[in-house]
């Protein structure tokens, strides 16, 4: 099974959007499953339930860090470079998805009870998140792929 297949299983077996992304790559960072959904928790729901930034893609930018990030403050270029690679995944994301932001993306606050109930009732986060956290690691491996490649 795919990276991006597993991650939407993830999902839909519990893990919020933020913990399905990252826990993909968790063990080739040398990070344990425990630890990267612990990470990952409060990333979920757009950044703690409040409907801001799609945890899908906080879990991707987690993992271009990992990837690409900066360990000291000399390492300007390395922190630049994962700016852009941030700006980059949200871009693509956007283009196929229309939005970032989770009330964007669900058509509903869920950051409000009111939004909640809706999302709920609508089976939003059972219809709609899925595509959200398969399509994000699809464009990540895609990344990182063209980057082992150069």
């Amino acid at each position: 099974m795919t990276k991006s297949l597993e991650a939407k299983e993830e999902f839909s077996l519990g893990l919020n959007c933020s913990q399905a992304v990252l826990s993909q790559y968790a063990e080739q960072y040398d990070l344990d499953i425990e630890t990267a959904c612990k990470l990952a928790t409060g990333f979920g729901g757009g950044m703690g339930r409040q409907a801001n930034t799609c945890g899908a893609l906080t879990g991707a930018y987690m993992v271009l860090g990992l990837e690409f990030g900066s360990i000291s403050s000399h390492e300007k270029d390395k922190k630049n470079n994962t700016y852009d690679k941030v700006k980059q995944i949200s871009k693509e994301f956007e283009s196929i998805h229309g939005s970032c932001e989770c009330r964007g993306l669900l058509a509903c606050d869920i950051s409000t009870q009111a939004g909640q109930k809706q999302a709920r009732e609508q089976h939003l986060h059972e219809k709609k998140c899925p595509k959200f956290v398969e399509s994000v690691v699809v464009i990540l491996d895609s990344m990182i792929e063209k980057n082992n490649r150069e």
